[in-house]
């Protein structure tokens, strides 16, 4: 009888935990985030509702050489369809105002006590690992690694045996002189190992990830005691970002923004792309992160089909470094850790307040499942371009079947871009952000993308009588996380407005119609009650 007695209070307890959280989540929708639906002959427009981004000190743009149009595209077409956010309201204008730089400026000279490097104790091999920037990262590391433990630093090898397959070598990507001669006041650098050494004491060592300069000086230094030659298995993330002495740290940034330079064709070629993207007004380059290496590797198969998600999970399966086989693609949209899909991404820009004539450069390889992904995006955005469409074949026939090359033009368009989009935070997105700030704070703009999905939930469960029951119910099974999400929306209130309007909107032009829309809202309901659920038994 008392054990009866003690479940049904804790369910009443329960039930009226549900109906107090549910009560406040209306109380905040309602009061701080004000929707307003297009009319019923607007719902075929494209959302046109500018987004004010405030900014101060505004710095003056330089001004910009534009070249012609590649061979294959049309002058008269280019023109026609130059930005009209170029010339149009201010409102418009103000998405593209640089962020203010508070009079931040590079600091990177070496301290007045700092030194030439000591006497070399050894020889320090380096094989780098993954893309084209996880290995400028572990390259720049190992610069200020071999300054720590007094070592001469042979030329990096890159990776050749990742998911890209790439034969490139060092000079292929990088000036590789340039490199040498910019860091010899720092460490002493050479292209090949001596010949003398090649039967040398060497030992192979893989770094411990994030270590500070105690881990180098009392770990690895000693080892020169025993050997001749180190080589350093892996590259990324093998020092700790923070707790280093401020001259290491300015080494590692003179090493990733001054002396790793692309290879003079490939900056040639990168600069040729920035002007005559450039040439359409100022322009987006869009990190859209959709390729077959990424959603394979985190298991995001959102608004694929089921035969494309098979594929991705062959793929991650017989990848033997990919240690994480196993992966649930609901829970990684819940977590944030899915980029953006192309449709989203038409969605978030338009709600930005981007006109539909905005150039946007993809800065990307191969989008998965191809014009099928993007068309969405390109009836928002009619103006994508990209590498292929920007120079003819043979111009970048140097770069073909090298993925760190065709990288680098995307890496130095993006630099240089008006904005600078990623649709997932990962290894370029990163360091294009850097990159950018290191050059005077041009903006970047990165979705929050469990906001977003958070902002769509939330703004279509209570559409509806219907669905405000099953937000009850969606509620009772999202428990302590539901709390959390309320604690922040408030500070997240105008994204979320803004958001959930073009979603309400999506969602309408998807469903055609009040009954088609209501079906797409339930398919997804379900997925998330049927992920909840699950999670909530285990």
């Amino acid at each position: 009888m008392q054990k009866w007695k003690r479940r049904t209070v804790a369910v009443v307890r329960r039930l009226l935990t549900c109906a107090i959280v549910v009560i406040g989540l209306l109380a905040l929708v309602f009061v701080h985030i004000r929707v307003e639906l297009p009319s019923t002959e607007e719902i075929t427009k494209l959302p046109t509702t500018q987004h004010e981004i405030e900014h101060q000190n505004l710095q003056t743009e330089e001004n910009w050489e534009k070249e012609l149009a590649p061979p294959h595209l049309s002058k008269t077409s280019q023109s026609a369809r130059k930005l009209d956010g170029a010339s149009g309201t201010s409102n418009s204008n103000k998405l593209w105002k640089p962020p203010p730089n508070r009079d931040y400026t590079p600091c990177v000279a070496p301290s007045p006590y700092y030194t030439p490097p000591p006497e070399s104790r050894g020889y320090l091999l380096v094989h780098t690992n993954g893309g084209l920037n996880q290995m400028r990262a572990g390259i720049c590391d190992m610069v200020a690694v071999a300054r720590i433990i007094n070592a001469t630093l042979v030329i990096p090898e890159l990776d050749k045996h990742s998911f890209w397959q790439d034969s490139s070598n060092f000079s292929d990507v990088f000036d590789e002189d340039h490199f040498i001669d910019s860091l010899k006041n720092d460490v002493k650098i050479i292209k090949k190992l001596p010949k003398e050494l090649a039967h040398a004491n060497r030992t192979v060592k893989q770094f411990r990830s994030w270590s500070g300069l105690q881990y180098y000086e009392e770990e690895i230094a000693p080892m020169w005691d025993q050997y001749q030659v180190i080589r350093a298995a892996k590259s990324d993330s093998r020092l700790a970002n923070n707790n280093l002495p401020p001259d290491i740290q300015k080494l590692r940034c003179r090493a990733c923004y001054e002396a790793l330079r692309f290879a003079p064709e490939i900056e040639a070629t990168g600069k040729l792309l920035r002007d005559r993207m450039r040439a359409y007004g100022p322009y987006i380059a869009l990190h859209l992160r959709f390729e077959k290496d990424m959603l394979s590797f985190s298991g995001c198969t959102h608004d694929l089909s089921p035969e494309e998600a098979e594929e991705l999970k062959s793929i991650r399966e017989n990848t033997s470094w990919w240690k994480v086989k196993e992966i649930d693609p609901v829970e990684q949209r819940a977590k944030g850790f899915c980029p953006l899909t192309p449709k989203e991404v038409g969605i978030f820009l338009s709600a930005l307040g981007f006109q539909s004539t905005t150039p946007i450069y993809i800065a990307a390889g191969e989008i998965y499942g191809g014009d099928l992904h993007m068309a969405d995006l390109h009836s928002r955005f009619p103006l994508l371009m990209n590498k292929e469409k920007l120079a003819s074949a043979e111009e970048l026939e140097p770069f073909a079947n090298h993925a760190s090359q065709m990288a680098a033009l995307d890496y130095i368009v993006s630099i240089q871009s008006d904005v600078f989009i990623p649709s997932y935070f990962g290894n370029m997105a990163r360091a294009v952000e850097g990159h950018r700030r290191f050059l005077g704070h041009k903006k970047t703009i990165s979705p929050d993308r469990q906001g977003i999905l958070l902002a769509i939930l939330t703004g279509t469960f209570i559409s509806s009588p219907e669905t405000i029951i099953a937000l009850f119910f969606f509620v009772c099974s999202l428990g302590k996380h539901l709390f959390g999400f309320l604690t922040n929306m408030r500070q997240e209130q105008s994204k979320i407005s803004k958001l959930w309007q073009t979603e309400l909107l999506r969602y309408t032009e998807d469903g055609k119609g009040h009954r088609g829309r209501e079906k797409v809202l339930y398919l997804e309901q379900k997925e998330w009650t049927d992920f909840v659920q699950k999670r909530h038994s285990t």
